[in-house]
Parts: C-alpha cells; structure tokens; sequence
C-alpha cells in the first residue's frame, strides 16, 4: 500500500523498537497454569515523538498535515481530564507553531482538576491555549464546532482533530506501523503468532486491522477494550477498519469476524483503577523497567497476563503487546498503582 499520496508530517526518526521481555516472560510464567506461558514482546509505541510518545503520534501525523493543509492555525480536540490524546495533540501544536484548543469530558463526575499531575500538568506547562470542560454525555463534536466558532470569531482558522485522532485519516498512522512491523518482523527474523492491542476510541485497533489485511499480514489482533464490552466495542473498530481500508481504496470488505476483542479489564469504570491494572503496571516496571499507564497500557496489560492465565496465549507462543504510551498519567495515580489504596478486583 502506497501511503506517499498523502500528506504527512514527522515527528519520529526511524522505527519504535521491537523488543522481547525475558524477565516478564518468566515472571508470568510463574503465575500460570504448570508455569507455562507465552513469550511476550513488545512494540515500543511509548517512544514515538512528541511529548513523550504513544500511539496518537502516529495519528496525529497526517491528521496534522491535513491541517496544515487546510490552513489551520489552531487544533481542537477532546478527551477525558487525564487525556493521553489531547497532551500529544498540544504537543504537535507546539511543534507546528499552531495554538490549541480541548474539551474535556468529565466521564466520572468532577474528575477534571486544574491544577493536578500527570498529563493535566503537561496541559499547562505546554501552553494550552483554553480548556471547556463538559460533562459525561455531552454531544463532543457539537462542543468542538462551538469552540471552532470562537476561535474563527478572533479571526483564526481551527480544525477539529477528532477524540484519540480515530477517524480514517488517523487511522493511516497504524497502517504505517502495520507496515513497520512487517519489516522488523523479516529484519530480526521473530515469527508473531499473536498480538495484543489496546481498543478504545478505536483508532489504533481499526487502523492496525485495516493495515494487516492490506499488507497480507496473518496475525489475530487481539484487543483489549479500555471502555466498552466487545458488543458495543467491535462495530467501532470495525467501522474504522472499514473506513481506512476505503481511504486507501483497497477495495476490501472488512468481515465482522477480523474483529476480535475482551471487554473484562476494564471495569469498575473507564479511567477507574482495579487491581489487575495494579499488578501489571507493577510486575513490567519490576521486570523490565518499563512503565505502563493505570486507564490504557495497564489495562491492557492486564488483559494479556488475563488471557495467558486463561489458556487463551498457549505456552510458548510468541505474543506481542502494542505499548501505547501514556506514562505521564501514573503521577495521577501514584497512590492506587503503589498499592496503597484497596480497589476493585
């Protein structure tokens, strides 16, 4: 598939690195059934570009020179208050010299504080132009037409970056990283027989999938819903599987059956710790040095160690793990991953 047609900005030099975990993959192992279990590897979307990584850097890339394209001068986005996506979008707002613009969606009721950690304080040390914060249920795409109108009442230009980049023309980024892992899969000559990705806004899992089918790549994608349960999560990532693929004019009918994902991580609430997350922020920190967040990555990872434990990732399988970034969220929470407050299984 030929991506050059469209306009693309940089933000990353050369590929994430594709990286086997031996210490994790032992220590899950010990938590298995007969202390078998998968070999796990990850693909290292943390450190992509802009501050500092995760997988709306690939997005953002032709989201924003569509932008550019367009003439915009100012991005708008949404999120919820600890919102990985709306962080990186500021920070390709900063690089590009442009102003930007949230929304915040107060999922669970007075989330929002100005003046917390974690990604909320990046808002702020990177130069957020203006945040409106709306409550759960607000109509987003309306909330964003109206601060586009404010901001063409200063007689400025905005484009309005959907939530997590996930439309079509975002999803073009993890087609790109279909194709990058493709290569690395052939340079270091490592056979993936499955691999794990997060499933919320459904960018990343739908762009990945519309990816796959056009590169021929024959590996189950396996997501792990950070939101919703399979039945409200599929027909999202199908419908954005659907739409990347008549972007790029594949000519391909996405069957329902390509989307596959698990909705029992996540739970009580999107963005609300459990335990699992707990044990599976701490266990990769404690094996490998590497930090997962407590609303996506944790979640996640959770899922995987879930399904290794239930048989779903055999032994001996090799099972890559998609690291979507969002470690700046962790300072937000450092009481519940430390385990130093009880919460739900």
């Amino acid at each position: 598939m030929d991506l050059s047609r469209f306009p693309r900005r940089r933000y990353t030099q050369g590929f994430t690195p594709l990286e086997h975990l031996p210490n994790f993959t032992k220590a899950l192992a010990a938590t298995c059934p007969d202390g078998a279990g998968p070999n796990v590897w990850i693909k290292r979307d943390d450190m992509l570009g802009l501050t500092p990584g995760g997988n709306k850097t690939r997005k953002l890339e032709f989201l924003v020179a569509d932008a550019l394209a367009q003439g915009a001068d100012t991005l708008i986005t949404c999120g919820a208050p600890q919102s990985n996506h709306c962080r990186a979008t500021l920070s390709a707002a900063v690089k590009e010299g442009m102003k930007c613009r949230f929304v915040i969606e107060e999922r669970v009721p007075n989330s929002y504080k100005v003046d917390a950690s974690g990604n909320n304080f990046l808002f702020r040390l990177l130069g957020v132009e203006a945040i409106t914060v709306v409550p759960a249920g607000t109509n987003m795409l309306a909330a964003m037409q109206q601060v586009a109108g404010e901001v063409a009442g200063l007689g400025r230009k905005g484009y309005i970056v959907p939530g997590g980049g996930s439309n079509a023309m975002g999803g073009l980024g993890y087609v790109a990283c279909a194709q990058e892992l493709q290569q690395q899969f052939f340079d270091q000559g490592v056979q993936i027989d499955k691999i794990v990705v997060g499933s919320g806004s459904s960018g990343t899992h739908g762009g990945l999938l519309a990816g796959f089918l056009g590169n021929h790549i024959h590996i189950p994608l396996i997501g792990i819903g950070v939101s919703r349960d399979p039945a409200d999560q599929n027909p999202l990532v199908h419908k954005e599987a659907q739409a990347v693929c008549d972007l790029l004019g594949l000519g391909i009918t996405v069957s329902a059956d390509a989307v596959v994902s698990h909705g029992n991580w996540w739970r009580p609430k999107y963005s609300v710790p459990n335990a699992a997350m707990v044990e599976a922020v701490q266990m990769l920190a404690r094996t490998e040095a590497i930090l997962l967040d407590p609303v996506y990555t944790g979640k996640i990872m959770a899922g995987l160690i879930g399904l290794a434990r239930q048989g779903h990732l055999k032994p001996d399988e090799n099972v890559l793990f998609i690291h979507t970034g969002g470690a700046p969220s962790l300072h937000a929470y450092e009481a519940e991953v430390l385990g130093l407050v009880d919460m739900p299984a």
